[in-house]
């Protein structure tokens, strides 16, 4: 049964080159049965096929294993597709879809992207927590210095704090997640309430017991790129492009699943917001939910992460391209009409005191987005 298979795809295989008018090389055989395994079909593997020829790589199949090969032939069909204004090229857009979700899922695999940590020894200084106590509530947190002995963290706020209250012996659960890797948690105890570079905090415990949860399904990159924000008051108008200023912020990373932002003045959490920016000439709105605020007092400045809702193909393949450095390096971001001289300056030096005040601008925010 199994060679009557085998005979039928090889038979498959002759008759398609056959078909094609040219005689493919032996490596097509080959080169279209990776094609298969890695989930594409036969008209894309085609296609990538004459890209790997046009891009003179010695051995096609290789875009299946190594990352920078699959990196020259998707950047030999960014090129193609840009020659040709392919944002309107469906098939195009589809099959660059699918090279990136591949290109992601090497990226992701990687046997130093896998890697995790193990015990509390081993979160950096500076880390963001959350941290949990039943019964009483939910608190945000920091660790100050972490050494052999224990963990010191910043004294847990909340914005619902009790009036008097005694940290230690209390049992707690501590949550973070570690930037490009995971979210964890682990349980220890308070052992101590000390004050630390003149600041009220907490000595606890070290575990050998981190549950790693949440594992990163995208790739971000770090970006210093002026935006816009707008609350989103009407779902029906969430993708539109807007021409008016909304409130001013700074792109800090960005994803296919989202991005971070910096704002000026206290962030909500949940809010329904869109962004919206330039991508090589390309006005990119993201339309999410706020799903973290991260309030820094000293500076009246917030950092949202967001969670993007699901978004256009060509949207999503244009913040890859940016992502993995796809797009066309003979092109810089033009002037798009929504991003005026001040929020373009704003990205090329330090947006302190030049980001539009979050709750002071919510209001006319709202208002624009009809």
């Amino acid at each position: 049964m199994i060679l009557i298979i085998i005979i039928a795809v090889v038979g498959g295989c002759v008759l398609l080159m056959s078909s094609s008018g040219k005689k493919k090389p032996r490596s097509w055989l080959h080169f279209y049965a990776k094609g298969k395994d890695s989930g594409f079909h036969i008209g894309e593997i085609e296609i990538l096929y004459d890209l790997t020829i046009k891009s003179d790589l010695e051995d096609p199949s290789s875009i299946f294993r190594s990352q920078s090969q699959l990196d020259i032939c998707i950047r030999a069909l960014v090129k193609s597709l840009h020659a040709k204004g392919g944002d309107n090229d469906q098939e195009g857009q589809d099959l660059l879809a699918k090279l990136y979700d591949y290109r992601k899922k090497i990226e992701i695999e990687k046997p130093e992207t896998k890697q995790g940590i193990f015990n509390s020894r081993q979160i950096s200084d500076g880390q963001n927590l959350r941290v949990l106590i039943k019964g009483v509530g939910v608190f945000r947190s920091e660790v100050i210095r972490n050494t052999q002995q224990n963990l010191t963290i910043s004294r847990p706020i909340t914005n619902k704090e009790p009036g008097t209250f005694s940290w230690t012996g209390q049992q707690i659960s501590v949550y973070f997640w570690r930037e490009d890797d995971a979210g964890y948690v682990f349980d220890t105890v308070v052992t101590d309430e000390v004050m630390t570079k003149s600041m009220p905090a907490l000595k606890v415990n070290h575990t050998d017991s981190l549950f790693r949860t949440q594992k990163r399904k995208s790739i971000r990159i770090k970006m210093n790129k002026a935006a816009y924000l707008y609350p989103v008051a009407n779902e029906g108008y969430a993708n539109n492009v807007e021409v008016n200023p909304g409130v001013k912020c700074l792109l800090e990373d960005l994803s296919d699943s989202g991005c971070a932002l910096a704002v000026g003045g206290k962030g909500i959490q949940d809010l329904r917001i869109k962004i919206q920016f330039v991508l090589n000439n390309h006005p990119i709105v993201m339309t999410g939910t706020v799903r973290s605020v991260a309030y820094k007092e000293d500076m009246n400045r917030s950092i949202l992460r967001v969670e993007a809702d699901p978004m256009p193909i060509e949207t999503r393949n244009h913040i890859l391209g940016e992502v993995f450095g796809m797009l066309p390096e003979d092109e810089e971001d033009l002037p798009f009409r929504i991003l005026n001289e001040e929020a373009e300056a704003m990205a090329m030096g330090d947006p302190q005191g030049q980001l539009s005040s979050f709750s002071e601008n919510l209001e006319s925010a709202f208002l624009m987005d009809k």
